[in-house]
């Protein structure tokens, strides 16, 4: 358990009223909407296989990101459930104001309930100091809050939506989730990252293709201590590459300031060509950045993976 005192802890950030969850306009349960993409025979079989694995729950509270896979759960649970389903956004430092925009936006458009509570890991030093398993305290600060909000949500199970090929990474979060007991429906049903993309797409789910968005501290370099101010800067930063018309890059922040641009091979020349290069170097100054470089390798999802100790890469990988 997260050390802290619970009391001390705030109200729902929202969705909350009165100890009911607010609920969103519901639509029909009995069939996905906006079907875009006919599914292969062994892709329905999956689907189906997900909305048993749901339906076979008294109710679940879906711990929900935005992202394209916890999106899928929450899709699927509200299908299987209705009411009986709720999604759970975490609200802190480490979430980048547009993602959680994008989770309300979702939620409302899926129609399932929908809760945002704060979560306190900024409250807990083994987070802060970022020593390569931060994410297994973000999780069990999750996972913990969550847990003591069944009671009142009025389901007694958890949900995550780590997928099959989350099991051959370093996944710290996936331990924290054993320890809660946490349900993976896609895993149970079968689910990769493909099936899982076909499937929403199948469910006219908008970001069918959305990049994948960690949270904002995961660009901290690990050993570099996590602030506010520092996560602050980071989503300045990509906003500011994606009103370049980025769809996918990141900004690794290590010590001494620097700033590792990472974007699509294809776009290096661009940003480091003039007047873009210098644009950005002013801009990522002002923002607090006393150094900025552009990665020649180009976009690599979990690059800052190989900065942690092989101890915890092993202890971590696949939960």
């Amino acid at each position: 358990m997260i050390r802290g005192a619970r009391a001390s802890r705030p109200p729902f950030a929202d969705g909350m009223k009165g100890g009911r969850a607010a609920r969103a306009p519901r639509k029909n349960p009995a069939r996905p909407y906006n079907a875009v993409m006919d599914l292969s025979p062994e892709l329905a079989a999956k689907r189906d296989r997900l909305l048993a694995v749901l339906g076979g729950l008294p109710g679940v509270a879906v711990a929900f990101s935005g992202g394209i896979d916890s999106t899928v759960v929450a899709k699927a649970a509200h299908l299987a459930l209705g009411d009986r389903a709720v999604a759970v956004t975490a609200d802190s430092p480490s979430v980048a104001r547009a993602e959680l925009a994008t989770a309300r936006e979702l939620a409302a458009l899926i129609g399932v309930r929908h809760v945002v509570v704060r979560t306190q890991e900024f409250d807990n030093p083994d987070y802060l100091k970022n020593a390569g398993d931060r994410c297994y305290h973000c999780k069990s600060e999750l996972y913990s809050r969550v847990e003591e909000l069944l009671p009142e949500l009025g389901v007694p199970v958890m949900a995550s939506g780590a997928n099959l090929d989350d099991l051959g990474d370093y996944r710290p979060g996936l331990a924290a989730a054993a320890e809660h007991a946490v349900r993976h429906p896609l895993q149970e049903a079968g689910f990769a990252k493909a099936d899982v993309r076909a499937v929403a797409r199948h469910w006219g789910l908008p970001t069918w293709d959305k990049p994948a968005a960690p949270c904002l501290s995961s660009r901290l370099a690990p050993g570099l201590a996590v602030t506010p101010d520092r996560t602050r800067r980071v989503e300045e930063a990509e906003a500011y590459l994606r009103s370049l018309g980025l769809r996918e890059c990141r900004v690794r922040y290590h010590d001494g300031d620097l700033a590792r641009v990472e974007v699509p091979a294809g776009e290096v020349a661009r940003l480091a060509a003039d007047p873009v290069r210098g644009d950005l170097a002013r801009e990522f100054r002002r923002l607090g950045f006393k150094f900025v470089t552009l990665d020649l390798d180009g976009f690599r999802s979990g690059s800052l993976n190989d900065l942690v100790p092989l101890e915890l890469r092993a202890r971590y990988a696949g939960g």
